[in-house]
């Protein structure tokens, strides 16, 4: 998975259903760690709340980890729910956690489903979408006349993070993984294969 769509802030959400409140928080983790402290952390706001139902999927080193949890709802009502929302929208490091206050009504199984899935979307929708694009960071070492046309093959493919200049110039740079082949086969001939690339 080079590139990814995941939420691009921390997103909130409050709706009604039948007087009982419901609060739906989201959030980009890049860990389940991260996913899990989260979710705690909502459980800490909210301890006096009746449910804290919660769904993540997360995507670190090779591996996917998903999760969803109905916190005591009826099995599959609420966790799935709020999970299906963040898989039909394509969402990779997406934690949510939907709080629930009764109100003294029963929702009846469905509704109850509906009212976890909108509260889920508006949080997600409050978040927001970006597409994230794996990466790979290299170093390069050349010499002063080959400043502009280097610079200007990098910021085409990428863009430079460090520069230090001494009796040569090095740039520290990242290029979206999908062109690391294209982009080599450019310097390469750029540089009449010259300059040596390294893996930062």
């Amino acid at each position: 998975m080079n590139n990814y769509k995941t939420l691009k802030s921390s997103g909130k959400a409050q709706k009604e259903f039948k007087n009982s409140i419901f609060i739906g928080y989201s959030r980009h983790v890049k860990t389940e760690t991260e996913a899990k402290a989260f979710i705690n952390e909502i459980k800490k706001l909210h301890k006096d709340a009746n449910h804290n139902v919660s769904a993540y999927l997360v995507k670190e080193e090779g591996s996917l980890t998903l999760k969803y949890d109905d916190d005591g709802e009826p099995a599959g009502s609420s966790g799935k729910p709020v999970f299906k929302v963040i898989e039909s929208k394509g969402l990779h490091n997406t934690v949510v956690v939907v709080t629930r206050y009764f109100g003294g009504i029963k929702l009846g199984f469905g509704r109850l489903s509906r009212a976890y899935r909108e509260t889920a979307v508006s949080a997600i929708e409050d978040a927001g979408a970006v597409e994230v694009f794996e990466e790979v960071r290299f170093r390069i070492r050349f010499g002063y006349p080959d400043l502009q046309k280097i610079r200007r093959l990098v910021e085409e493919y990428g863009r430079i993070e460090q520069e230090k200049y001494s009796d040569t110039v090095e740039f520290e740079f990242l290029i979206k993984k999908d062109f690391e082949e294209e982009f080599h086969e450019k310097m390469a001939k750029l540089t009449k294969n010259k300059i040596e690339l390294e893996k930062a």
